[in-house]
């Protein structure tokens, strides 16, 4: 059975460019030109990937992204216009996995897509349960708790956490880690991993417990007592 990815863009040119590009790899396409007529097929379609434009008339790709997590946990790639710090980090805490900025490559947008089917095969064979010291995650049900303390997680810090958790006690490189959860190559200018590490952080502390994500200095984190 093909794959099927789902693209939401009000560009007819773009949609089109898209559409016979994705069926000539062998993926079966649908195309949406706005959030809500996307919501809509994504509802009765059940894609296995969503290609999203931020910048839509009337609910725009933030909004669909948003609601489209509520729904499952299909990857999901957005598109926009902006290349602003903010704006990758606003999309991947509303739930995106990746984001790629117009002009794109179509070679690259292809390889990120098989890239975020990869990972998310890859995610289907990971245990249920993962423990590290006195954090545990529940794959199933997707609840983190800290000894008793039940920890709410954006859709961007369960994956950070749930990739170290599944390689405790080893050195991630930057690079590596933007790789797997946000499928960017990793940028010194940039300070999203930065920032997640800090919120991720916050939240695990919140009960003056111990810190468990530890900076390498020049090289990355790794998950350590």
């Amino acid at each position: 059975m093909a794959i099927k990815i789902l693209v939401v863009d009000d560009d007819k040119k773009i949609t089109a460019l898209l559409r016979r590009s994705l069926v000539f790899e062998g993926y079966e396409v649908m195309a949406a030109e706005s959030g809500e007529e996307g919501l809509a097929i994504a509802v009765s379609w059940q894609p296995d990937l969503v290609v999203l434009d931020v910048l839509m008339p009337g609910m725009d790709g933030w909004e669909t992204c948003r609601r489209l997590r509520t729904l499952s946990d299909l990857p999901i790639l957005m598109l926009t216009a902006k290349d602003d710090v903010s704006d990758r980090v606003r999309g991947l805490d509303l739930g995106a996995d990746d984001y790629l900025v117009k002009p794109f490559a179509l070679e690259e947008l292809l390889a990120r897509i098989r890239s975020l089917l990869r990972r998310k095969r890859s995610g289907e064979n990971v245990s249920k349960l993962a423990i590290f010291a006195d954090l545990a995650i529940d794959h199933a049900s997707r609840e983190v708790r800290r000894g008793q303390r039940l920890i709410p997680l954006t859709f961007k810090e369960y994956e950070l956490l749930s990739l170290f958790m599944e390689h405790p006690r080893q050195v991630m490189k930057r690079e590596l880690i933007m790789e797997r959860i946000w499928g960017l190559d990793y940028s010194g200018e940039s300070n999203v991993l930065e920032v997640y590490i800090g919120m991720l952080r916050q939240k695990l502390e919140e009960g003056g417990e111990k810190r468990l994500i530890q900076t390498v200095r020049g090289i990355g984190y790794v998950l350590k007592e």
